[in-house]
Order: C-alpha cells, then sequence, then structure tokens
C-alpha cells in the first residue's frame, strides 16, 4: 500500500501545504497568504486566526481535489513555522493579544539585559541572545502587557500552537526551544538561575515543559479535523521545528560540511559539525537542535527578499504579465557591478549576523543626480548578496569551509539575483527540483522515524533530488570584491551613529 506524508510550512508570508508521496513528488501543494500590521516602528504583528483559517481553506481544497484514498494513506503530518513568534494564549489555545513576529524588535531591553547576565547559558547561543527570540519577548509581555500575562494559560511559539490545533496538545520542539528558548540539553535543558536572574522565575508556568525531537509523535490528528476533510484518522502529529531549520532536511543538509541557505523574505545559513566549535558571530553552536550529536550553526540576514517588497511598494513598480516582480527580474543586466557607485545597507531591521546589532539600520550611500530607481534596486540586490558573503566569510575565517550553497526558497526563482549571489560569494549554488524546501522537508520528517524510512538521512537522500547549478563567474567575483569591502566599511562608519 502506497504511503503519502503532509507537510505544513507555516512562513511569514502565508502557509504552504503540501502531500508527497515516498520518492519525495509532491502530489498536491497550495499557498495562501495573509498581511502584518506593523503598527509602531520596530513592530511586526499577526492574527493567529487567520493562520488556521488558511490552513483549513486549503484542506477544503485538499478534499475536493485529493482522492479520498490518497488522503487516507497520509501517515503523519509536520509542521514547520517561523520562530520566535510568541503567542499569549488561554486554556483553550485562544490568542489573549495578536502574535509578536519573529521579526518584532520590541524586545530589545531584555534582550540587553538577559545578555548583560553573562549567563554560561549564553555559551550555547552564540553568547548572545536576540530580541527576535522567546525569552525576551515573553518578559516585554510579562513587563508591559501585564494583564494579558497574568490572565494566560502559556505563552507559545508559531510551532506548538499550530500543533495543537491539529492534535489537541501542547509540544514544543528541541528545535525550537534549543534555538531560541534558551534549552541546552548537555545542561540538562532550561536553567532555573539564569530563569530567576532575568526575573522570569515563572517560567514553569508560563512555557511549554515539554520538549520533543524533530520526528517524536506529538498526538493524533483530532477526530473532527479527521472526519471533515477526509484524512486518515489514525494520521499522527509528529514534531517539527523552525520553518529554515526543517528546511535543512528538504535540501539534504544533513551531514558536515554542507551549507544551506533559506533564501526568503529573511536569509538563513545553516550548517552543522560533528565538533562543538567556539565562533562567533554565528548564532550557536546550538546543542542537538536538529540531529542528535551534532551542533548546528546558523547565520541569518532579517531584510533579504523582504527588501525587494519594500522596493516594490514604496517605489510603486506596477506589476507585468500579471508578474508583481515582471519589470524588476532584467534591471540587474542594465546597470554594471557596483551600481555606479550606490551602496546599500541591508539593515532595514537590524543585523543578525555576524555584528547581531539590533540598533543596525538600512542606508542608501553615493546618491547623485545621475542616478536613478534603477541604480538603488542592482544595489539592493548587491546588498542582500555582500550580506551572504559577510556571514560565509565569518564561517571560513573561524575554520568551517564552506564549498558550496545548497539554496531554496523563492530568490531561487530569480536566475540574475541568483547569478549574482554565487559571483560575490564565489560559490557555486545547488538548487533542488524542489525549492520550497520547508515543505519537502516536514514531509521529510514525517516520513521518518520508521513511518516509511529507518531515519532522516536515508528519507533526505530518496526524497531530495539536485535540478540545477548555478557556477559562479571568477572574473566578476573579482570585481565585486571592492564593492564588498565598500559595503564592510560602510557599515564600520556609520555603527556608532547607528546606536545614537
Amino acid at each position: 500500500m502506497e504511503a503519502y506524508f503532509m507537510g505544513i510550512d507555516t512562513g511569514t508570508q502565508g502557509v504552504r501545504i503540501g502531500i508527497s508521496d515516498t520518492g519525495g513528488k509532491l502530489i498536491f501543494e497550495q499557498e495562501q497568504k495573509w498581511e502584518t500590521e506593523f503598527l509602531k516602528v520596530g513592530w511586526a504583528e499577526q492574527n493567529p486566526l487567520n493562520w488556521w483559517e488558511a490552513v483549513n481553506g486549503i484542506f477544503e481544497k485538499i478534499a475536493h481535489t485529493v482522492e479520498s484514498e490518497i488522503r487516507q494513506n497520509i501517515r503523519a503530518c509536520c509542521v514547520c513555522a517561523t520562530s520566535t513568534t510568541a503567542i499569549a494564549v488561554n486554556e483553550n489555545g485562544y490568542p489573549l493579544m495578536n502574535a509578536m513576529m519573529w521579526m518584532d524588535a520590541r524586545s530589545r531591553k531584555e534582550m540587553k539585559e538577559i545578555n548583560d547576565t553573562g549567563h554560561p547559558v549564553l555559551n550555547y547561543c552564540g553568547k548572545e541572545t536576540s530580541f527576535e527570540w522567546m525569552i525576551p519577548k515573553a518578559l516585554w509581555i510579562k513587563r508591559n502587557r501585564t494583564d494579558v500575562y497574568n490572565a494566560c494559560y502559556k505563552i507559545v511559539d508559531q510551532l506548538d500552537w499550530m500543533n495543537y490545533q491539529l492534535c489537541g496538545e501542547w509540544s514544543s520542539s528541541i528545535c525550537n526551544t534549543t534555538c531560541k528558548w534558551n534549552y541546552v540539553s548537555s545542561m540538562g535543558g532550561y536553567q532555573r538561575d539564569f530563569f530567576e536572574q532575568i526575573g522570569f522565575e515563572d517560567y514553569e508556568e508560563k512555557l511549554i515543559m515539554r520538549v520533543d525531537k524533530i520526528g517524536d509523535v506529538v498526538g493524533t490528528i483530532l477526530p473532527q479535523i479527521s472526519e471533515k476533510y477526509g484524512f486518515f484518522r489514525e494520521m499522527k502529529i509528529v514534531q517539527g521545528g523552525i520553518d529554515a531549520h526543517i528546511a535543512m532536511f528538504g535540501l539534504d543538509v544533513l551531514k558536515p560540511g554542507k551549507l544551506g541557505v533559506i533564501m526568503g523574505t529573511s536569509f538563513v545559513h545553516l550548517c552543522l559539525s560533528d565538533q562543538n566549535p567556539d565562533v562567533k558571530g554565528i548564532w550557536g553552536p546550538y546543542d542537538g537542535a536538529v540531529l542528535d550529536d551534532m551542533w548546528l550553526l546558523e547565520g541569518g540576514q532579517i531584510s533579504a527578499s523582504g527588501l525587494v517588497n519594500w522596493f516594490r511598494h514604496n517605489f510603486h513598480i506596477p506589476e507585468k504579465d500579471g508578474n508583481p516582480y515582471g519589470h524588476l527580474l532584467e534591471i540587474p543586466d542594465e546597470i554594471p557591478i557596483g551600481a555606479d557607485g550606490v551602496t546599500v545597507l541591508d539593515f532595514f531591521q537590524g543585523n543578525r549576523t555576524p555584528y547581531k546589532d539590533a540598533m543596525a539600520k538600512g542606508v542608501i550611500f553615493g546618491l547623485n543626480i545621475k542616478h536613478s530607481w534603477k541604480h538603488i534596486y542592482r544595489a539592493v540586490l548587491e546588498s542582500v548578496s555582500y550580506g551572504t558573503q559577510n556571514i560565509i566569510r565569518n564561517f571560513e575565517e573561524q575554520g568551517y569551509p564552506v564549498a558550496s550553497i545548497t539554496a531554496c526558497g523563492g530568490v531561487t526563482k530569480d536566475r540574475r539575483w541568483l547569478q549574482m549571489i554565487s559571483d560575490v560569494t564565489g560559490k557555486p549554488i545547488i538548487v533542488n527540483e524542489n525549492i520550497q524546501a520547508g515543505v519537502l522537508g516536514c514531509c521529510v520528517v514525517a516520513a521518518s522515524k520508521g513511518r516509511f524510512y529507518n531515519d532522516f538521512q536515508s528519507a533526505a537522500e530518496h526524497m531530495v533530488k539536485p535540478k540545477f547549478i548555478v557556477e559562479p563567474d571568477m572574473k566578476n567575483h573579482e570585481e565585486y570584491q571592492p564593492y564588498f569591502h565598500k559595503y564592510l566599511e560602510l557599515y564600520e562608519s556609520l555603527k556608532d551613529l547607528m546606536h545614537q
């Protein structure tokens, strides 16, 4: 009997759901969008009820378009999600406030106070926490929304909430808790003295204490969902993780030396090490966050393709042939390398790595009367490319060589930008058949641990298939280097002003 697996990728801009066979072929895939509210500078919120409405909308589509025999043979479902996207909920899981998105920066004060403690737990997350993470956000709610904090049952992550909606069980993922919640397996998990030191002594009451590994069974699909949409009534909901990290399974970068880059609204750069490296400027090393006995290293750019959306909206670029990006695709060919002296810093929402500077600002530098919007646009693309090179340089200078990049996400559809990134970094970029590695990664996880494949690696090897490789033009690589160093120097020159 054929087996199928469902992946639910809950991203920043919407949810994407796919159903895969055992060979990794997606026989169904659909996306539904939602909106983010930016009520104040540095704030970013979403309504969780919109997430569940979107999921049910796609489930309805599955019920009407996917034959019953397939729906009845979906053995397991796995969810990945943005993190930390924090939600305060009551005992029934109903949200008591809008979710604070991962990019929401209002907890910078709490972040600084945590970092100033110098607690040993910080050695397992790059020696610093981030405003993007759970503990600063939870502290912000405790201090600034006392009414919500006192009334709430738990403060949960988007992944936890989605799993609860599907199976009625509260569980947190080792991936999220290790990378975003200051949970350290080798130290026994959460450290009480750390939480007491930062004023979150009641963390056991407000956080989910159950921690499951990726691929472990959280529960079984709720009967009302199974009956409504015709799903297998014993479908298992298995533990997922952070969207970018689960994409590692869909990229097949589960061995040391492989760098996966998720190229979406933000860029995330992920690799595994069998050693515990002492690195700076990188998040981690995270202890067993993805695979047992492996250390996870993470780089990231908060503003990446999100800058393209910012540019398109603010410069009022119209659609072309129904494609909102149609007018932009050929612009890089019209403007030379270096954008005729225009340099952009891509820190529109701060810098995640390697500077870990929440106060870093976006910059457009070098404008004169001859420049047009096209120069600025090319400079935006170059800035994100330089940011990726800066992170790879940080990896390599600390003894972690990067031979190639395996990429996924929406940017891989833009071959000109992909070539630019390859040229700037000097690295070949591998793109697989399924560029939506979050959905496929969820399916790989769902198919593992005996549900069809015995382990993650064998599942990935059977389900992930390369499509093409973008090779760098090393002549262009050399031409880019002076502009890359100008990018670095511009930040160093302006960073003190950015903090005023």
